[in-house]
């Protein structure tokens, strides 16, 4: 079956991903190291833009077919929790121990690298950075953040599981393999900082031992009420 072609350097992408490198070569690579300080003060800067009051871009945005369709459905995912935990560690919750505050900072960090990473591999087929809607979201209780940080992180590991099947090239899936095990670090990390324990519980793990798995179908609809733009999937792959 033939496939859309990326036209970003999936293939130096590809190879980086695949050999033992250093987060901070990682990081490199996708564009936010040495100037990782600009990019990530200029995401504090946007803040008030990401928090949003729903009354910003309406106009809608159609993932295309395809491999193309699918990381970029993964872009929307990225974008919306790297967006997120920017908020998150810009003006922490009151009262957040250190260790708390780092472990997010590191999880900011990936998600940034995650965004950067697939923005860079899509290259002109990337869809637009995104406006996020978060006033739902409480940014200075803790209960508020976690429970909508495991919200995203339970979200976005089910959402690369059921998107694995749907990915043709054999190099795209196994690139999503390895941002889908960093997102399943992320959700044990935060399901036991609310509930000590939980970390894989029957709720995402079942009797089989597998983890849970979405369409995007199923996803889309969860993450919508958090982006400004209305995202259509009607064209990504279903088998």
């Amino acid at each position: 079956m033939e496939q859309s072609r990326l036209p970003g350097p999936l293939g130096r992408a590809g190879e980086l991903m695949s050999a033992p490198a250093s987060r901070r070569k990682f990081i490199r690579y996708a564009g936010i190291s040495g100037l990782a300080a600009t990019v990530l003060a200029s995401c504090v800067k946007s803040v008030s833009n990401y928090k949003g009051d729903g009354t910003g871009p309406t106009n809608g945005v159609v993932l295309p077919a395809g491999d193309v369709g699918i990381l970029n459905y993964a872009y929307v995912l990225e974008q919306l929790e790297a967006a997120f935990y920017t908020l998150v560690v810009a003006d922490p919750y009151e009262n957040i121990p250190s260790l708390e505050l780092s472990r997010l900072t590191d999880i900011r960090d990936h998600e940034i690298a995650h965004r950067e990473f697939l923005k860079t591999a899509l290259g002109t087929s990337a869809i637009q950075q995104l406006n996020f809607n978060f006033t739902s979201v409480d940014f200075t209780s803790r209960a508020s953040v976690l429970a909508t940080a495991k919200t995203f992180e339970d979200v976005g590991v089910s959402a690369y599981n059921g998107a694995g099947s749907l990915i043709v090239s054999p190099t795209y899936l196994g690139l999503a393999g390895k941002i889908v095990s960093v997102e399943a670090r992320h959700a044990a990390y935060i399901r036991n900082l609310i509930t000590p324990g939980s970390f894989a519980d029957m709720t995402v793990v079942n009797s089989m031992g597998l983890d849970t798995s979405r369409t995007p179908m199923q996803v889309l609809p969860l993450a919508q009420p958090f982006i400004t733009e209305t995202i259509n999937g009607s064209a990504l792959p279903t088998s």
